[in-house]
C-alpha cells in the first residue's frame, strides 16, 4: 500500500517562501513520476508542477513557473516544492501524488495519478 504524507505548509506573508516535503512508502519511489496539485476553496484541484522518475524532467504550471521549483531525492523517498514569491492567489490545499506507471514521464494529467496524500494548507497572506 503506497503511502504519500505531505508536511510544511501553513501561513506565510505574500512575498514569502515555503517548503513543501512528501514522504513516500509502499512501492519503489525512485521508479515513479510525481506531481504536486492544489485546490483552492470553492474552486477545481489544478496541477502545480511534476517531476520525472529520475528528477530529469520537471513541468509547471504558467501560474507557479519561475517561482515554485520541484525537486526529489530518491534515496530519501521525497519530493518537494519549493515556494518563493509567494501570492496570496497561491492559497490553497497542496497535495502530492504518484504516477500510475512506472517510468512513466512527468504529467500534468491528474488521471495519471492512482496515489495521493492527505493535503497540507498554504495559506498566503496580503
Amino acid at each position: 500500500q503506497v503511502q504519500l504524507v505531505e508536511s510544511g505548509g501553513g501561513l506565510v506573508q505574500a512575498g514569502g517562501s515555503l517548503r513543501l516535503s512528501c514522504a513516500a512508502s509502499g512501492r519503489t519511489f525512485s521508479s515513479y513520476a510525481m506531481g504536486w496539485f492544489r485546490q483552492a476553496p470553492g474552486k477545481e484541484r489544478e496541477f502545480v508542477a511534476a517531476i520525472g522518475w529520475n528528477g530529469g524532467n520537471t513541468l509547471y504550471a504558467d501560474s507557479v513557473k519561475g517561482r515554485f521549483t520541484i525537486s526529489r531525492d530518491n534515496a530519501k523517498n521525497t519530493v518537494y516544492l519549493q515556494m518563493d514569491s509567494l501570492k496570496p492567489e497561491d492559497t490553497a490545499v497542496y497535495y502530492c501524488a504518484q504516477h500510475r506507471n512506472g517510468l512513466g514521464a512527468p504529467s500534468s494529467f491528474q488521471y495519471e495519478y492512482d496515489y495521493w496524500g492527505q493535503g497540507t494548507q498554504v495559506t498566503v497572506s496580503s
